[in-house]
């Protein structure tokens, strides 16, 4: 079997090579885009989020089978596209559950008690007045908590560690979870207007395109903050600048954005000659937000820690090896 891999460290490669001795591999030295020339034989590819998988990609692989990401999320996989050919994906459904809930919290807490601001003029400055970066403690706020899958939950549970109040929102309720945290489910429009900070953890899909937009965020508490380490395409970008600017919102802490892999490859963008304005309205606004002093923006990061980067290559190889056996699983469901 071809397994074709895009780019990885060198530690998790070693650990495909000794799973998949047998096999022929190959490992592309960068993320898949549309200039990036997967070999045509390629027959189960592995890919994460950087690498975009679309219809068009699809049609060069005609001996493809089987594509796993090594993350829960797939929007950048033509799944639709996929299964028209009878390529099966798969995801790693969970990992990092602890670790993204830890890096939540990571972000509230510079937010609350204004952490990067200090030491920015700390190191800047060679001095600080203390009055400038008065905060606010967590205990006795109330976090509302949108999507209550295993991240959700033990950012809830992390809360309630902290004193907190928990308000939750998910289509689908866990009313173990809820009373465990002693919190309650409500519809998202009364979650933001009585939460001081609203934490999303659900996943990128038609249904939660945009789900924080203009309408939305005109309905949260004045001076609440949001938090997003799940996906970017889940807040409208455009909207949350002008909320922030506005003074809506007293500040945001985001792991994840629209066009990130624009933000970080603006070039791709200057080289891509079918221009979508939204894109560049986007990157406009991404831009914006790494200028504000009350947003806190990091690349993507909240999975990385040695620990759940392992529990992605563990689940990774299952998926592939169970394929082989012709049991495949963690197959995203049609």
């Amino acid at each position: 079997m071809h397994i074709v891999f895009d780019i990885m460290e060198a530690e998790e490669r070693a650990l495909y090579e000794a799973a998949f001795a047998g096999h022929q591999l190959t490992f592309l030295d960068t993320a898949i885009t549309e200039e990036t020339v997967v070999p045509a034989d390629t027959e189960l590819l592995s890919v994460f989020i950087a690498s975009k998988v679309p219809a068009t990609l699809l049609e060069k692989l005609p001996q493809l089978k089987f594509i796993t990401t090594r993350s829960m999320g797939y929007d950048h996989i033509d799944v639709k596209a996929a299964r028209a050919r009878g390529v099966a994906v798969a995801s790693v459904p969970s990992y990092g559950v602890r670790t993204v809930a830890e890096f939540t919290f990571a972000l509230i807490l510079a937010l609350s008690r204004k952490v990067y601001d200090a030491y920015d003029r700390l190191r800047s400055e060679g001095t600080t007045d203390v009055k400038d970066f008065e905060g606010f403690d967590l205990a006795g706020q109330t976090i509302g908590i949108v999507g209550t899958g295993n991240i959700g939950r033990n950012v809830g549970r992390i809360a309630k560690g902290f004193g907190m109040h928990v308000m939750l929102y998910d289509p689908h309720h866990n009313h173990a979870f809820a009373q465990e945290v002693g919190a309650h489910y409500v519809e998202l429009d009364e979650l933001v207007m009585n939460s001081s900070i609203v934490s999303m953890h659900v996943p990128y899909m038609p249904a939660t395109h945009h789900l924080v937009n203009e309408a939305l965020l005109q309905k949260f508490k004045p001076g609440a903050y949001l938090i997003n380490t799940s996906r970017g395409g889940i807040v409208d970008t455009k909207a949350l600048v002008i909320a922030l600017t506005e003074g809506r919102l007293a500040g945001a802490g985001l792991d994840v954005v629209e066009g990130e892999r624009e933000l970080l490859d603006e070039m791709s963008l200057l080289s891509n000659e079918h221009h979508d304005i939204n894109q560049f309205q986007s990157l406009v606004a991404a831009h914006e937000l790494l200028h504000m002093p009350n947003v806190i923006l990091t690349p993507h990061i909240a999975f990385n820690t040695k620990n759940a980067k392992r529990e992605i290559v563990d689940v990774t190889v299952c998926n592939i090896k169970d394929f082989l056996d012709g049991k495949p699983q963690n197959v995203i469901p049609a």
